[in-house]
């Protein structure tokens, strides 16, 4: 058990100054004031920091990305210290452009050896190309079998993508939801937005001429362009849910569209922000080659909320909503995940005076305290 005293708590809607109790992996209690003594609970000083939920990023290629620029270019898979010291304690996994080396077999592999581990794992079959990647050879069984599975990726509007009709669309998109509804999970289809022209419209065509509710389909990367992040303004107005992703572009990072989305009157609950993290980023002249290639980094999610708070004067709840309970809600993992309640799950950090993370704790376990790292992966 570990019980937190004296610490101001962000729910993300500020609580108060509390006392949070944690037993096994649940949160059993918040209190003005609780009393144990007892030497096998844990306490940990509260004051002068602040509890806020563990962030969920929901779009992290944890079994590596990359692999554009040959075999030697392929990512590596993460290692759990590197979630946990970014204050990540869910996560969901998926493919990227290589379905073909990789594998969902290995994705939900993966998942269960850093479930294994110690924080909290999803991920979603498929991959960019169509016919679709999976693991039991149809995304419906994908989805209501194995338990990790909560829905399904697909690219749109990107040369590396295997530019999909829109009745193709609207199938797996289709298959997806039906898959939720029969298994109780998310049932959602992550669309990679790439820099082609059509955009958002192939989305858009297929939800206009067909029954498929607009928060079935979630694209994301929406932030790489200006004419793609209007679209997907609209988009988020007629009820869809749009994915910021951080690092792209200093222009149009999270921090700064989102003041933008919501002048121009979208619900800033249809917002969520992932890093990408394990993902490659890449660059390409104007014949399609490869000039330049990165990795992208699980740390983005931390750093873009605290540039939130100090660089665009955002509040800290505000703030934190778009990595925790809007992306909990929208995955309907909420208030199991992205909250800081009784019987939710005993996922927090504790954030010093200057926001820096001090100590996070992932399934009632402590995985980082006074910033340094105590629980590490199998191999690291």
């Amino acid at each position: 058990m570990i019980l937190i005293k004296n610490v101001e708590v962000y729910s993300p809607t500020y609580l108060g100054r509390k006392d949070v109790l944690i037993c096994g992996e649940k949160i059993s209690l918040i209190e003005e004031n609780i009393e144990f003594k007892n030497e096998k609970i844990k306490i940990i000083d509260g004051s002068l920091k602040k509890l806020v939920p563990g962030f969920i990023d929901q779009h992290v290629h944890i079994t590596g990305g990359g692999g554009e620029g040959s075999f030697r270019t392929r990512v590596p898979e993460i290692m759990l210290s590197k979630l946990t010291k970014s204050g990540i304690t869910t996560v969901i996994g998926l493919l990227g452009t290589d379905g073909t080396t990789r594998s969902v077999e290995n994705l939900v592999a993966k998942a269960k050896a850093l479930k294994e581990e110690g924080v909290s794992v999803y991920v979603h079959t498929g991959s960019y190309e169509y016919p679709t990647v999976t693991l039991t050879n149809s995304v419906r069984r994908d989805i209501v079998f194995i338990d990790e599975v909560i829905g399904c990726k697909i690219a749109l509007s990107d040369h590396r993508s295997s530019t999909i009709t829109n009745e193709e669309l609207q199938r797996v998109a289709s298959d997806v939801r039906s898959a939720g509804m029969i298994s109780g999970k998310a049932g959602i289809l992550v669309v990679h937005m790439g820099d082609g022209e059509k955009g958002l419209g192939p989305i858009i065509e297929s939800l206009d001429n067909s029954e498929i509710p607009a928060r079935t389909i979630r694209p994301t990367h929406v932030n790489r362009n200006e004419k793609l992040l209007l679209q997907s303004f609209d988009f988020a107005k007629r009820g869809g849910i749009i994915d910021l992703t951080c690092g792209i572009y200093d222009k149009l990072s999270p921090k700064r569209v989102i003041k933008l989305a919501l002048e121009n009157g979208v619900n800033p609950e249809n917002i969520t922000i992932s890093s990408d993290g394990y993902g490659s980023w890449s660059n390409y002249d104007e014949y399609g080659n490869l000039v330049k290639i990165g990795v992208s980094s699980v740390e983005a999610l931390y750093k873009e909320f605290k540039a939130m708070i100090s660089n665009e004067n955002m509040n800290i709840e505000d703030a934190l909503k778009y990595v925790t309970s809007n992306v909990a809600k929208a995955l309907d993992i909420y208030p199991k995940k992205g909250a800081i309640c009784e019987n939710s799950d005993g996922d927090v950090i504790l954030l010093d005076e200057n926001l820096d993370i001090d100590t996070v704790i992932a399934k009632g376990k402590v995985m980082v305290e006074n910033k340094e790292v105590l629980v590490f992966g199998t191999y690291e």
